[in-house]
């Protein structure tokens, strides 16, 4: 956690941001759901509660924190409360161990009469050098959530949506982890930070004698594997067109049908939890990260420079630019989700097992042997 006083608590306060981060914003994403299905539906959404129906969000908190708890009378009171904690921890473990930010480096200073630092704080709650690993793993445990949601419920319906929503997720996580497999072998390291890293430099080629100076970003040195990524992030999240879970004609609302209130709300957080970190993954493996295409971090340093800023105020300011970046990225993908939802109909069972077996398992096995194969060529030279 830290050597001092200081660099503990300023870790204890990033790791609570971090969180919080991820658990407001979900509000946020919902309004967005809410005018972002409005708009592609020609409505007008919410928009009595507050401007824009901004407010609206307000309403809905109050409206989980006050509705009675309910338990089903043949429910296992044990499981129907350990499935939407188990279902909001892992998405809120995972989305802390992606770095959002450059590292802040903090010069020694002095405060309160006493010598404190240098630190180098990381822009993530926890730093693993086997992150992806760690997040895969982490973001597995989710599928239990549902299984106990729909056990625990003692509703046929909540149990036919947690085992279609326990197959879907096995069957799309082997897509899922796969299609990132050929950037691994790329990169040749499961850190994330690392892998950014990679993906700022620059590769120069000639095409039609011009010259061409682009970073090594994921979606152009893996166009494949990006995209059996974002297609098995749907499934995994259980969002249309991958949603046979939640099929409310057929299912109520599948696995939390007996669910009302905070728990409710739980579940809510998790899934966007889950999405959040699809996101975060998709763009640390694939767009470059925190990193800026046309900017580097000596010329921010530099721009900040050129204001008269101090060191460490200019390393603070650098990361909050490199942060805001990495976000611009993450809620352009989540809005491609709301997008999707809106404009797709939904595969039925079926096709949706054929397409995650028989079309994208096979793809993404592919993308690795050829991967594999170019990667030992390069590196033979």
């Amino acid at each position: 956690m830290g050597s001092d006083v200081f660099e503990i608590t300023v870790n204890l306060v990033k790791m609570l941001f971090i969180f919080l981060l991820m658990v407001q914003l979900v509000p946020v994403l919902v309004w967005v759901e809410r005018r972002g299905s409005a708009f592609i539906q020609s409505r007008f959404g919410p928009n009595r509660v507050g401007p824009l129906g901004l407010t609206q969000l307000l309403a809905d908190a109050v409206k989980f924190l006050m509705k009675e708890e309910f338990v089903p009378a043949q429910g296992k009171k044990l499981l129907f409360y350990l499935a939407p904690a188990i279902a909001l921890v892992p998405g809120a473990v995972a989305f802390g161990s992606i770095p959002l930010s450059c590292p802040v480096h903090i010069q020694r200073f002095l405060m309160l009469q006493h010598w404190w630092g240098p630190y180098d704080f990381e822009f993530q709650s926890f730093h693993f050098g086997v992150g992806i690993v760690f997040v895969l793993g982490i973001s597995s445990l989710g599928a239990y959530a549902l299984l106990l949601a729909g056990w625990g419920s003692a509703n046929k319906f909540s149990l036919m949506g947690a085992l279609r929503a326990s197959a879907q997720m096995i069957s799309y996580e082997l897509a899922l982890g796969l299609s990132l497999v050929g950037a691994i072998l790329i990169y040749g390291t499961f850190d994330f930070t690392e892998m950014i890293a990679q993906q700022a430099q620059v590769f120069n080629f000639e095409l039609l004698g011009h010259a061409f100076h682009l970073r090594k970003y994921g979606i152009l040195m893996q166009p494949i594997g990006a995209i059996l990524y974002f297609s098995s992030i749907f499934a995994e999240t259980n969002r249309l067109p991958f949603d046979l879970p939640e099929a409310e004609g057929e299912l109520v609302v599948g696995y939390h049908t007996e669910y009302g209130g905070l728990k409710m709300l739980m579940f809510y957080i998790g899934e966007y939890g889950h999405m959040m970190v699809g996101s975060a993954l998709f763009v640390t493996f694939y767009l470059g990260g925190y990193t800026i295409p046309l900017l580097t971090t000596t010329q921010i340093n530099n721009l900040f420079l050129s204001m008269g800023a101090g060191p460490n105020v200019i390393s603070i300011l650098t990361a909050l630019v490199f942060h805001v970046a990495f976000f611009a990225k993450v809620l352009f993908l989540l809005w491609v989700f709301v997008w999707v939802r809106w404009t797709l109909p939904r595969f039925r069972y079926d096709q949706l097992m054929d397409l995650g077996w028989k079309t994208m398992l096979p793809w993404s096995l592919a993308n690795v042997i050829v991967t594999a194969v170019v990667v030992a060529y390069v590196r033979s030279k």
